[in-house]
């Protein structure tokens, strides 16, 4: 197990998977032209009708990001996704994680400010907050995540409550890479801002994640539970 210290001071320009051919997704017949012999058939020419039966269809990183932002926008996080809906997220970040690139830890792509579009698991971010009962009185407004050099994570939740209270949850980590993938933040005690009151509550939390891919618009992630996460990119931090 690597110290983050050790992992984070050696940072290097991250390798992406070698991007795959496209092939068209259509299956609709190929019309070819053939032309004849001319001794026989002068100009003449015979149009043929070629099947092309389920063809391999390959999409690019590009397509991909494009397709998960597309599928998560304007769902509340995932909260009001179908169980399909979340089936076809988990499948395009499936295809995504074969460009992952090869030490994700290492990436300085990782550092910056994200916004936590999707979550397949909706109390994950946010907690009680974000559970049935919570949503009822709590309006979730931003989730920001920061992640500064070399080791240093900042969470926020950002709450209108009861549609006029602002309420703001805002949690300091540090984090700690355990392997090329995987990563471990340790929290402190929650911050919670109720208007213009301030106080610390609870006690430390840990969590666990898996960088399945990063590149310089999105981050998906994998925790140890299995929820998955997909962080926007908002800004890159110095």
């Amino acid at each position: 197990m690597a110290s983050s210290a050790v992992l984070f001071s050696s940072f290097r320009a991250c390798e992406f998977s070698k991007p795959q051919t496209l092939i068209p997704r259509s299956n609709s017949p190929l019309i070819v032209s053939i032309p004849l012999h001319r001794g026989r058939y002068k100009n003449g020419r015979v149009f043929a009708s070629i099947s092309v039966s389920s063809p391999e269809v390959r999409t690019g990183p590009d397509d991909l990001v494009a397709s998960i932002l597309s599928k998560v926008a304007q769902t509340d996080r995932g909260v009001l996704l179908t169980e399909d809906k979340h089936k076809e997220v988990a499948e395009v970040a499936q295809e995504l994680q074969k460009y992952c690139v090869t030490e994700p830890v290492k990436c300085p792509l990782i550092f910056g400010e994200w916004d936590v579009v999707y979550c397949s698991n909706p109390t994950s971010p946010g907690g009680g907050y974000r559970n049935a009962f919570g949503r009822l009185f709590f309006k979730a407004k931003e989730m920001i995540q920061v992640v500064e050099a070399p080791d240093i994570v900042r969470n926020k939740v950002h709450f209108s409550a009861l549609g006029f209270l602002d309420v703001e949850v805002s949690l300091k980590g540090k984090l700690k890479a355990l392997d090329d993938k995987w990563i471990q933040v340790v929290f402190e005690p929650p911050e919670l801002r109720l208007g213009a009151l301030e106080f610390q509550y609870g006690g430390e939390s840990e969590v666990k994640l898996e960088i399945t891919y990063i590149d310089d618009r999105v981050r998906l992630g994998k925790g140890s539970r299995g929820s998955l996460f997909v962080f926007e990119r908002l800004r890159k931090t110095v």
